[in-house]
């Protein structure tokens, strides 16, 4: 049975160390937050621990971590935690729910979560820190690249690229041979007919069309 230890004290975290200890038999050890922000003293009977601690409590060679936060700050939270385990020496660990489809020669990175009822088709690309949320389409040959978010129902259709660090809303789509920019917002119920060339672009409507706000506003963070 693999240790491991949930950054994250979200519903996201307490989800995460259900779902791998039902398909994968994982046993969460603990949840590490940030001194600053702990809240409470255990999560599922779990405790909590402060992030700052974990190398003095949890060896790296003997725990691997799973990195939890949302899309928090353009999913920079959950990229910095994850970047900063791997240094530290833990190893991360991925999701892929025994009730998603994933074809067998789909590439699927580090602390990547996907949720059930998602079909992932023939010879897509998952990349790292990459979280897909429940009912998703992810088209044959499809990209999506590091540290993005994809919310519910979401339809990303064939040889379609995802930039880095993006967030698809619910229920919004992506015709074929799409280029999605990175650091971009797609809001939900969106689609997506042409190319779009701007990073941090908000995209929102049918057809989609840039809103006048960039995402790094949206989030308060910088390009």
């Amino acid at each position: 049975m693999k240790k491991i230890i949930i950054i994250g004290d979200n519903e996201f975290a307490e989800i995460a160390s259900v779902y791998f200890a039902k398909d994968y038999s994982y046993e969460t050890v603990a949840f590490a937050v940030e001194k600053n922000y702990i809240q409470r003293n255990e999560i599922l009977g779990i405790p909590v621990v402060a992030y700052e601690d974990l190398l003095s409590l949890y060896p790296p060679q003997e725990y691997a971590f799973f990195a939890a936060p949302v899309y928090t700050q353009l999913n920079r939270l959950r990229q910095r935690f994850y970047e900063q385990c791997k240094e530290w020496g833990y190893e991360p660990v991925s999701y892929v729910s025994s009730h998603a489809f994933v074809w067998e020669n789909v590439q699927i990175g580090e602390n990547v979560f996907i949720f059930e009822d998602n079909t992932v088709q023939y010879n897509a690309k998952i990349g790292n820190n990459v979280i897909l949320w429940s009912g998703n389409h992810v088209g044959h040959s499809a990209v999506i690249e590091d540290n993005c978010f994809v919310s519910s129902h979401v339809v990303i259709s064939g040889y379609t690229r995802i930039g880095s660090n993006a967030f698809l809303g619910v229920n919004s789509a992506l015709g074929n041979n799409i280029e999605f920019p990175k650091d971009s917002i797609l809001a939900a119920g969106a689609v997506i007919t042409k190319n779009m060339n701007k990073a941090g672009g908000i995209y929102a409507g049918n057809p989609a069309k840039l809103m006048d706000k960039t995402s790094y506003e949206y989030f308060g963070v910088e390009q």
